[in-house]
């Protein structure tokens, strides 16, 4: 069964941190890209971060660039999302997604797609 999991969500205070963890079960991550997108309550689905697991190449948001940071452990089968200097409006239900068509796909935003693979979910609230 082809399963994204994520975990490491929970409730951190402004300006500190938090570090998301995604895992893959049933596919091997490598030749895939894999993303990080959150939904604010009210919101649309917003891609904030990716990496091509083959050759590491990353995109980042406006909004979080500077501050998050998208790593993978390919020998685990994992990609993590290391959040520093963290803001209210971060708090977000943040999924990570097996990117259908992968980073060729990006025009200047990372847009979810009905093809991509996703995770359940992880919430992350951060407190002023």
């Amino acid at each position: 069964e082809v399963r994204l999991v994520e975990s490491g969500g929970g409730l951190g205070q402004a300006g500190g941190s938090l570090r998301l963890s995604c895992a893959g079960s049933g596919f091997a991550f490598d030749g895939h890209a894999i993303g990080w997108f959150r939904q604010a309550p009210g919101k649309a689905r917003e891609g904030v971060a990716c990496i091509d697991i083959n050759d590491g190449s990353t995109y980042y948001s406006k909004s979080v660039k500077g501050r998050f940071t998208i790593a993978s452990d390919n020998a685990k089968n994992m990609v993590f999302l290391q959040m520093n200097s963290l803001k209210p409006e971060d708090t977000a239900v943040y999924y990570c997604a097996d990117l259908f068509g992968g980073l060729r796909r990006l025009r200047g935003s990372l847009e979810p797609l009905d093809e991509d693979y996703w995770g359940q979910g992880t919430q992350v609230t951060v407190s002023s």
